[in-house]
């Protein structure tokens, strides 16, 4: 009890105040009583249903009970009694509308009966072998008045061990429908809450008569009960509440039934689209269905609740798929009142895999015309380019959001975009050689020749931070190499993004694929976009190093390209590394110094630069013993900074610093500065990083200073592309084999063929 007492005291104070509850007008064209809560709005989008303080859950009978429809589904039932904990905790007001009485009393019932036969056969035969038994059927109002009360025994036990109380409230259509009732119901839900109890809620199917055909979940008047669906949208409305999560055994709702080949799940369901839905099947379990569950959706909608359905049976998301809908990720289907503005980002992937089909079946040159097209409106277009980036650049400063890092990333010039022009140029040149190179021939027999040949890997996504520029520069590259692409980008950047990415799809119309790239304009979460592992085929990540682990994380089903942007050099560091352009991601950001160059002029020369050009200096551990009074200590070795900030830290030899880089360092770009050419190439050899530099900048680590003319990003990963990737990082390989009816047993042991696998000589610039 104390425990419970102390639990309450940490809760913010309830503000809903019970007035005898309430039908809403809109819903009700005949209603005497006021909106379910002021304005009676339903939240417009997902991001918002974190401002849900009153929520139902409503677990349908396939989510509470088991596979053979006998006893509960304990494990699942738990995991969802954490999340409901979860929330009420936060202090959020939760009510639960629940299935499985039936169900459990059915397994009672059976067990008991079992248990009764059992021992009159016994006694009958007086043999203690049993017969074959059969269990009669059971009536479900029976199984209903039997299993109740252990249902409601499971939930207690489970919710005491958060410090919560729960309370159980049976209710039938006449406790809507008799207005005292409905007040007696109302008034008590309201007092259960505000002494924070978690009410459970069940239609009370020992007494309930069978549902009947009526005019209901049309708009009218009325909603009859007649399951836990209807249940559950009645009690929304009539709770004001804000969320109903509507837990089933399926995704959510799909435009035709789920499991046919052409079933796509939908995101957002606005009630104008319903006549586009083809219902199928009801769950194996329950008297609702999916078109039940759609009309009480809509009902609730209408009434100013929310609504999401979604799989509560799923093992691979039933831990979190509670919580994750309230955090306003992308789980099953949001009904919305707001009608989309534009397509889905599902609808986008679709139009850029099927425009970028078309793209890498283009001629290299038709290719290579659409970059220099992209690189002359570049310029042609570059004042509507850059006053939509002052405009992105005021609104960023303004909002005090932002570190001046971000806002430089963020800042176009003249000078970039024509740097950008010069850069796409080179690339058109350069895709003339890509998608179609024959890279091997292969004789594998007489008349039986095998062919690799480069092709594009198919639908990248590319989410990018600040940096505008990195859109045309990406769209570029995916268009030289065939590839449809998705852009998501930075709201910092969104007024520059809009206009380069109306600018790259001109430049795609000129031979009819401009849907190849899409801009993500949507709330979609990053979460999200990594979550579409049926539509893409590989994500890019440029920006701090935290988004890159952000999407490594999440993208589970996804390859990602990742790099970091971290970078150690080597013992001595030029004023290029660091202060050309601190927040790009190949600046310097530790300096590893030889213990021998300590109180030399030398380094006195590399402190006082680093002071003249504001740098803050960060010491390492073994670089603060050696002086008195030292910088502030760094907290990690491993701190990207991204601005006029660096650590220094002392190392004995150059194997040191290699030990160093390896365990703290990024695998991005690191450079030594030496005079001794034999510790120069054992550095070059020993560093396993994606670029590594003597006596050079660092900040030569890019695509275009390569000579690729742009890139995508720098990847540190050791498979398929590493180090700035260019065109070649962005296609893939396929093999043809040209035979004349060969047959594998024709090369048996009884066969009359061998192989020969013979290399044949690939002519420069060979094509397919």
């Amino acid at each position: 009890m104390f425990t419970r007492l102390a639990l309450c005291s940490r809760l913010p104070p309830r503000s809903w105040q019970s007035n005898g509850g309430g039908v809403p007008i809109r819903a009700f064209s005949q209603a005497k009583f006021s909106l379910p809560r002021p304005h009676g709005k339903s939240f417009a989008h997902r991001g918002e249903l974190k401002q849900a303080k009153r929520i139902v859950v409503k677990l349908g009978s396939a989510v509470v009970t088991r596979g053979d429809e006998c006893g509960l589904a304990l494990g699942r039932l738990a995991s969802i009694v954490e999340q409901v904990a979860m929330l009420q905790n936060q202090g959020r007001e939760m009510m639960i509308v629940t299935s499985g009485a039936v169900a459990f009393g059915r397994q009672r019932l059976r067990h008991e009966i079992l248990l009764s036969q059992s021992v009159r056969q016994a006694l009958h035969s007086g043999q203690n072998q049993l017969k074959e038994m059969s269990v009669p059927v059971l009536e479900a109002r029976a199984c209903a008045a039997a299993g109740q009360s252990g249902l409601m025994a499971l939930y207690e036990a489970m919710f005491t061990q958060y410090s919560i109380c729960t309370a159980q409230i049976l209710v039938t259509n006449l406790d809507f429908h008799d207005e005292q009732k409905r007040r007696n119901l109302n008034s008590t839900l309201q007092e259960l809450m505000r002494m924070n109890i978690i009410p459970i809620i069940n239609t009370n199917d020992a007494v309930v008569p069978p549902p009947v055909p009526s005019s209901d979940l049309q708009g009218v008047n009325v909603i009859s009960i007649k399951d836990n669906d209807s249940l559950a949208a009645r009690l929304a409305v009539e709770m004001k509440v804000d969320l109903l999560v509507a837990l089933s055994d399926v995704q959510g709702l799909y435009d035709s039934p789920p499991g046919t080949d052409d079933a796509k799940l939908i995101d957002m369901f606005y009630p104008g689209d319903q006549q586009s839905i083809t219902y199928g099947t009801k769950s194996r379990v329950g008297i609702g269905g999916m078109e039940a569950k759609v009309k009480a959706a809509l009902w609730a909608l209408q009434g100013g609740t929310s609504v999401v359905i979604a799989n509560g049976t799923d093992p691979k998301v039933t831990g979190h798929v509670i919580t994750d809908i309230v955090e306003g990720k992308k789980v099953g289907t949001f009904f919305s009142e707001v009608k989309p503005a534009g397509p889905t980002v599902e609808q986008q992937t679709e139009m850029a895999r099927h425009a970028g089909r078309a793209l890498s079946s283009l001629l290299p040159e038709q290719r290579g015309e659409i970059i220099c097209c992209l690189a002359e409106l570049l310029t042609e277009k570059k004042d509507e380019i850059l006053s939509a980036n002052k405009r992105d650049m005021e609104l960023a400063t303004a909002s005090g959001r932002f570190s001046q890092a971000l806002i430089d990333r963020l800042s176009l010039s003249t000078a970039k975009l024509n740097s950008l022009a010069i850069g796409l140029r080179q690339l058109s040149v350069s895709s003339r050689d890509s998608v179609g190179r024959v890279l091997r021939r292969t004789r594998v027999a007489n008349n039986l020749e095998l062919e690799q040949i480069t092709v594009p890997i198919g639908v990248l996504l590319v989410i990018f931070e600040s940096r505008p520029d990195c859109l045309p520069q990406v769209s570029a590259l995916a268009i030289a190499s065939g590839n449809a692409l998705l852009l998501k980008g930075g709201k910092e950047a969104a007024n520059t993004n809009k206009i380069l990415h109306q600018l790259t799809q001109e430049a795609l119309s000129i031979h009819g694929v401009s849907d190849a790239v899409q801009l993500v304009s949507t709330r979609e979460e990053v979460e999200d976009l990594c979550r579409l592992d049926k539509m893409v085929d590989l994500i890019i990540p440029r920006g701090s190093s935290q988004l890159v682990r952000e999407i490594q994380k999440a993208a589970k089903g996804i390859p990602v390209l990742g790099h970091s942007e971290a970078i150690d050099i080597g013992i001595i560091m030029n004023l290029d590394s660091k202060c050309d352009y601190p927040a790009a991601c190949n600046a310097m950001e530790t300096l590893l110094i030889h213990k021998d160059l300590l109180r030399t002029p030398l380094f006195d020369q590399i402190v006082d630069m680093l002071r003249a050009e504001n740098v803050k200096i960060h010491a390492g551990p073994r670089f603060a013993s050696y002086l008195t009074f030292s910088p502030s200590e760094v907290k990690s070795l491993r701190t990207e900074y991204g601005d006029l900030e660096c650590c220094v830290e002392v190392v004995d030899s150059m194997e040191e610093a290699v030990d160093h880089i390896h365990k703290y360092g990024s695998s991005h770009t690191d450079v030594i500065v030496t005079e001794n050419e034999e510790t120069a190439e054992q550095f070059l050899q020993q560093v396993d990083s994606a670029c590594v530099f003597w006596n050079s900048s660092s900040r030569f680590a890019d695509g275009y200073r390569f000579g690729l003319g742009a890139e995508v990003g720098i990847s540190t990963a050791r498979i398929h592309a590493r180090g700035p990737v260019g065109l070649e990082g962005l296609l893939t390989t396929k093999w043809i084999l040209r035979g004349e009816g060969h047959t594998v047993a024709d090369f048996s042991e009884q066969g009359n063929m061998k192989y020969l696998h013979e290399n044949i000589p690939v002519p420069q610039g060979s094509f397919m």
